[in-house]
C-alpha cells in the first residue's frame, strides 16, 4: 500500500450523487465521520512506577487523560520475561504458548500462524498503510514485525548503540506521521532498557525515561500538526515488554515486584480519562489496536486479546475493591491486598468439609489476584495462569497445607441458579489452571432444580491457562442450572483457578 492518503472510488461517486440531489429543502449536512488511526509507542524495559518518579510531562498527560493498565507477565517454564516472548505478546495478541517465543533465541516462533496486529491488516485490508520503525532489529529481521508491513525501516541499536539509534527512529518517526498517511504505525525506542541493564533504575534510567518521554513528545507533536488532523481520530498506545528489578536491573525471571510489571496506556476516542482497569494484558494492545480502527478480530485468528477499554464481564472482579491483606501468609508484603473468603452476589463456597487449621487465605475456595496469589510460592507456575484477568478463583490445596491442620482440602465453589429451557443444550464457557498431583480431583458438576449433582467433567490431569467449552442438555421439567466446581482429596498437591464462567 501506498503512503499516501486512501481514497475510495465509491465515496467520490457518492458525493457527487448528494450534490446533484440537493434541494432547498434537503436537511443540513452531517459531519464526516473522523478517520480512525493508531500510533503504538514501545518502550523497552520501562518500569511505570519510574516514569512517575521521573520529569516525564507526555506519559504523565497520556495517563491523565486516558487508560493504563498494568499487569504481570508469565515465567518459565512458559517463556522468559524477557523481550523476545514480550514483544511478540504485544505484536501478536496472544500469549508465549501460541506464539511459540520463550526467549531472545526466538526458537519456535509461530508467527505464520500468529502474525503481529500490522500484518492482520494488511491481510484484513491491503488498503490499509502501515509502518513500523525500530532499532531492535531482529523484531523485523525475526519477523515479529513481518514483511507483509508497507514501511519497515530498521536500525541497529546494538551495533551502533540505542542513544543514537533512538534519535534516527524518532526522526524517521516524526517524518512519517507528519508528512505521510500511516493509518497504523508501531515505533521503539530501546535506550531505557540498555541503561536499566548497564547500571541500574537509578539516575541514568530516570534521564533515560525523560529522553524517551521528549522522543515521545515529538511523536505526539507531529501527529498535532498533520493537515489532515482536525479529520482524524487518534488513538496512542503507549506499552513495554518488561520491566527490571530495581534498584539493580536485570529481567528474565519470576520476581513480582518489577521484572514482571508491564503495562497498556491508551488515549483516544472511548478510553476513558484516569481510568486504571485490572483486568489487563499485555496482549490487549492488539486487540485495541483492531477495535479502533473497526477491524473485527475473527474466532479463527485465536486471539488471547481485547480491547483496553472493553471491562470484563466476570462477576469476581466486582471483589476487587474488597480484597484484604495477608492474614497467615508471611512472604507477601502487608502493603498487598489481594485475598476475600466472601463470593460475588450469587455465588456461594462450600467449606463445610475443610479443616480448621491450615493457612486462612486458602481455607476452601478463595478469591484471589495474580499480585497476591503469585508471590506465595515463586517457580510453581501460578505466574502462568495467562488467560486469567483481575480477580479469580482458587483452590490451592500446596499453600494450605503449609500450616498445622491443613492436610486435607474439599471445597466446592457454586455459581447462581441460572434459568435454562428444558431440551435446550446449554454451554459453558470459563478459563482454567488446573495442576494434578497425586489424588486430588477437580469435578465441574451442574445441578438442576437444586437436584442432585451430575458430573460434566473431571480433571486428573494438568489443564494450564486453558480456555473451556463444555455443553450440558437440559432435562425435562428443568428450569434453573447451577454450576459448580468441586476440588477435593488433596493435600499437599497443587492447585485448581477458575475464571470468567459464561453459560450460554
Amino acid at each position: 500500500m501506498s503512503p499516501f492518503p486512501r481514497t475510495r472510488a465509491v465515496a467520490a461517486l457518492a458525493a457527487a450523487a448528494a450534490t446533484a440531489a440537493l434541494t432547498l429543502t434537503a436537511p443540513p449536512a452531517q459531519a464526516a465521520a473522523l478517520t480512525p488511526k493508531v500510533l503504538v509507542v514501545g518502550m523497552d524495559g520501562l518500569n511505570w512506577a519510574k516514569v512517575v518518579d521521573a520529569n516525564a510531562p507526555r506519559l504523565d498527560a497520556l495517563a491523565a487523560a486516558g487508560t493504563l493498565g498494568e499487569s504481570l507477565l508469565y515465567c518459565n517454564p512458559v517463556a522468559n520475561s524477557s523481550s523476545g516472548p514480550g514483544w511478540s505478546t504485544i505484536a501478536t495478541g496472544v500469549m508465549p504458548d501460541k506464539h511459540g517465543v520463550k526467549d531472545n533465541t526466538f526458537s519456535g516462533k509461530q508467527y505464520g500462524a500468529y502474525p503481529d496486529f500490522l500484518t492482520r491488516l494488511e491481510q484484513a485490508d491491503p488498503a490499509y498503510s502501515t509502518l513500523s520503525i525500530l532499532d531492535w532489529a531482529v523484531l523485523h529481521t525475526q519477523g515479529t514485525f513481518g514483511s507483509a508491513i508497507d514501511t519497515r525501516i530498521t536500525y541497529n541499536g546494538d551495533a551502533n548503540g540505542y542513544a543514537g539509534e533512538d534519535v534516527k527512529v524518532t526522526n524517521d518517526a516524526v517524518n512519517h506521521l507528519r508528512n505521510n498517511d500511516p493509518d497504523a504505525a508501531f515505533v521503539y525506542l530501546g535506550n531505557t532498557d540498555v541503561v536499566a541493564h548497564s547500571v541500574g533504575t537509578g539516575t541514568a534510567y530516570r534521564t533515560a525515561i525523560e529522553t524517551q518521554d521528549a522522543q515521545l513528545g515529538r511523536m505526539l507533536d507531529a501527529i498535532a500538526a498533520r493537515p489532515t488532523y482536525a479529520s482524524e481520530d487518534w488513538l496512542v498506545v503507549v506499552t513495554t515488554d518488561h520491566g527490571h528489578n530495581n534498584p539493580s536491573g536485570g529481567h528474565g525471571g519470576c520476581g513480582v515486584d518489577a521484572e514482571r510489571r508491564t503495562f497498556v496506556l491508551a488515549k483516544g476516542t472511548g478510553h476513558a480519562a484516569g481510568l486504571r482497569p485490572v483486568d489487563t494484558r499485555l496482549s490487549d494492545v492488539a486487540g485495541t489496536v483492531f477495535a479502533h480502527l473497526g477491524v473485527a478480530a475473527n474466532p479463527a485468528w485465536n486471539l488471547d486479546a481485547k480491547p483496553l477499554n472493553v471491562r470484563a464481564t466476570d462477576p469476581f472482579d466486582a471483589l476487587n475493591g474488597s480484597l484484604q491483606a495477608r492474614s497467615h501468609e508471611t512472604g507477601i508484603p502487608a502493603t498487598v491486598k489481594g485475598w476475600t473468603h466472601t463470593a460475588p452476589a450469587g455465588w456461594s463456597v462450600d467449606r463445610s468439609a475443610m479443616p480448621s487449621g491450615g493457612v486462612n487465605e486458602w481455607r476452601g475456595w478463595s478469591f484471589t489476584n495474580e499480585e497476591f496469589w503469585s508471590r506465595t510460592q515463586s517457580s510453581q507456575n501460578r505466574e502462568n495462569g495467562l488467560r486469567l484477568r483481575g480477580v479469580f478463583a482458587v483452590a490451592d490445596s500446596d499453600e494450605f497445607d503449609d500450616r498445622s491442620g491443613g492436610a486435607s482440602f474439599d471445597s466446592t465453589l457454586v455459581s447462581p441458579a441460572y434459568p435454562v429451557t428444558a431440551g435446550t443444550v446449554k454451554t459453558l464457557r470459563y478459563v482454567t489452571h488446573y495442576l494434578q498431583e497425586g489424588g486430588q480431583t477437580g469435578d465441574v458438576l451442574v445441578s438442576f432444580n437444586g437436584g442432585a449433582n451430575q458430573l460434566v467433567k473431571r480433571y486428573s490431569a494438568d489443564a494450564r491457562a486453558k480456555a473451556e467449552t463444555l455443553t450440558v442438555t437440559v432435562p425435562a421439567g428443568a428450569t434453573s442450572m447451577t454450576v459448580k466446581f468441586r476440588y477435593y482429596n488433596a493435600s499437599n498437591n497443587w492447585y485448581w483457578v477458575i475464571d470468567d464462567l459464561r453459560v450460554s
